[in-house]
């Protein structure tokens, strides 16, 4: 496995990630995620491919990506409540499903860990939704922390 930055030759293998976790979202989620849906098209791709501020991690296998990690540096400075702090945002984390459980999501992770040192944050956050139950198990093996818990009561 071979853990790099996504280039724009990757852009198909995204795509079609991309629409993986959307059906994984619209499982859990009917109510929230339109079935075959995904999040970004090839232009809003190359926009994230461009900012240094939005790294995306691949997990490439045999010149195939075969998942990724969409990530947004986050910084507080200077707030008058919050504490400065560099945070490594894991916005979406995707293998594709063929190979699940072969051991992607923890060398893409394990990337996104390494990543994360080298430009000194002090963490790395993400979210999971209830009923992901395969990540949440992942993410403890992790010995990531829940940080905050999103209430709702659907009307």
């Amino acid at each position: 496995m071979n853990i790099r930055f996504a280039a724009e030759r990757d852009i198909p293998q995204m795509i079609d990630l991309l629409k993986q976790v959307g059906e994984v979202h619209h499982r859990i989620r009917p109510d929230l995620f339109r079935a075959g849906a995904q999040k970004y098209d090839e232009a809003a791709l190359k926009r994230l491919l461009a900012d240094p501020n939005r790294p995306i991690i691949a997990g490439v296998e045999d010149d195939k990506m075969v998942g990724y990690a969409f990530c947004i540096l986050q910084e507080t400075k200077n707030d008058p409540v919050l504490c400065d702090r560099k945070c490594l945002y894991i916005d979406d984390l995707c293998v594709d499903e063929n190979v699940r459980g072969g051991g992607v999501a923890q060398a893409i992770y394990q990337g996104v860990l390494d990543y994360a040192r080298e430009i000194h944050c002090d963490a790395v956050t993400l979210n999971v939704w209830c009923g992901n139950d395969r990540a949440m198990r992942f993410y403890e093996k992790c010995c990531l922390k829940p940080q905050k818990i999103g209430m709702e009561l659907i009307l």
